[in-house]
């Protein structure tokens, strides 16, 4: 099968070259400086390509780290689109746990460039507002599997759906960064037990 990547003319496979080529160089700059040393000079150095030619595809260092931030957001986002349809209280727990191991766990490998996600989110307005959208989708996503269990009365229908997910949501993520920088007394383990048993408690029974 005929990659896709092939069916583009030279100049357009030459540009989406540069492009993946700016965004590693652009990953190992900000792992090695930190955001705000990082600089579009040493992405370019580091890509080999030209100073005006940075500018073709990212405005500024914050919309390419941007671009580095949902891609790796995009990994966790996979966690939470896993299908959940489950028929009993117990399978839901189950499966909450298995997400909430699978997040945290990615946090923790992710850890260099998670501590620079939480850097740049406390510097750049730009990704500030683009980490809201992140959470707000994640939200979305937890929102719909709170109103199928509820439709499927496995959860309490009194509880509203996107007020329960914000809070999850935020207590996952509050969990997510003591990890990542080391921040905590208590295991992984031990965290994911509790917070679960909070949420699945009193949202199931």
């Amino acid at each position: 099968m005929t990659n896709s990547i092939d069916k583009l003319s030279p100049r357009k496979q030459q540009a989406l070259q540069t492009r993946k080529r700016l965004l590693e160089a652009g990953k190992e700059a900000f792992l090695e400086n930190g955001f705000q040393k990082a600089t579009i000079a040493q992405i370019i150095k580091k890509a080999n390509t030209g100073y005006g030619t940075a500018y073709v595809y990212f405005k500024n260092k914050d919309e390419l780290f941007m671009i580095l931030m949902e891609d790796l957001m995009n990994r966790f986002y996979e966690v939470a689109e896993m299908p959940f349809t489950p028929r009993t209280k117990k399978e839901a727990f189950d499966l909450i746990q298995k997400q909430v191991h699978l997040f945290l766990t990615l946090a923790v490998e992710e850890k260099n460039m998670m501590i620079i996600v939480k850097e740049a989110i406390g510097i750049s307005p730009e990704i500030d507002q683009a980490w809201y959208k992140i959470r707000e989708r994640f939200i979305t996503r937890i929102s719909i599997d709170i109103k199928y269990a509820q439709e499927n009365s496995l959860a309490k229908p009194n509880l509203d759906p996107s007020l329960v997910a914000r809070g999850w949501f935020y207590s996952n993520e509050m969990f997510m960064w003591e990890l990542v920088h080391n921040e905590t007394n208590y295991s992984m383990d031990d965290i994911i037990h509790n917070l679960v048993s909070i949420y699945a408690g009193g949202l199931y029974e």
